[in-house]
C-alpha cells in the first residue's frame, strides 16, 4: 500500500474562514487551525476525511489537535464525521488521542466539545489556552 502524501494547507489571510490544515502521515498526526465557516464545507472537508480514513487502514496511532476558535454549523457537521471516522479506528484496535485547544474566555466552545464527546463516544483532551 502506497504511503499517503502530507496535506498541508497554510493560513491565508485571503481566506480566513478556511482552516489551517497539517496532517502529517509520519508523526500520525493532524491538526485543524483558525475558523472555519467556509460555504460548501463539504468540498473542503471530504478530501481530509477521505485522507483520514486511508491513513486509518495503513496505521494503528493518531493524534488529532483541533485549534478552532470559531466554526459555523456546516463545519460542525463536518466536523462531526472527523469524529465519527476516528470513533470506527478506535473500534477496530487504533490508538487515538484528540486535543482540542480553547480560549478560557470561551466557555461555549466547552459545550461544543462536549457535544462532539457525547455524539462520538470519544474523550478529548480539553486544553484551556491563555488570550482571547
Amino acid at each position: 500500500m502506497e504511503k499517503l502524501k502530507n496535506i498541508v494547507i497554510p493560513a491565508n489571510k485571503e481566506t480566513p474562514y478556511f482552516p489551517a490544515v497539517e496532517f502529517d502521515y509520519e508523526k500520525g498526526e493532524c491538526t485543524l487551525s483558525g475558523e472555519s465557516y467556509m460555504e460548501d464545507c463539504y468540498k473542503f472537508y471530504n478530501p481530509l476525511i477521505d485522507w483520514l480514513n486511508a491513513y486509518c487502514e495503513q496505521k494503528n496511532a493518531i493524534v488529532f489537535n483541533f485549534k478552532l476558535y470559531y466554526f459555523n454549523t456546516q463545519s460542525s457537521r463536518m466536523i462531526l464525521k472527523i469524529f465519527e471516522t476516528l470513533m470506527k479506528f478506535k473500534e477496530k484496535g487504533g490508538q487515538v488521542e484528540i486535543n482540542w485547544y480553547y480560549y478560557q474566555s470561551d466557555p461555549d466552545m466547552v459545550e461544543e466539545v462536549e457535544d462532539f464527546q457525547r455524539e462520538s463516544g470519544l474523550d478529548v483532551n480539553l486544553i484551556e489556552i491563555n488570550g482571547s
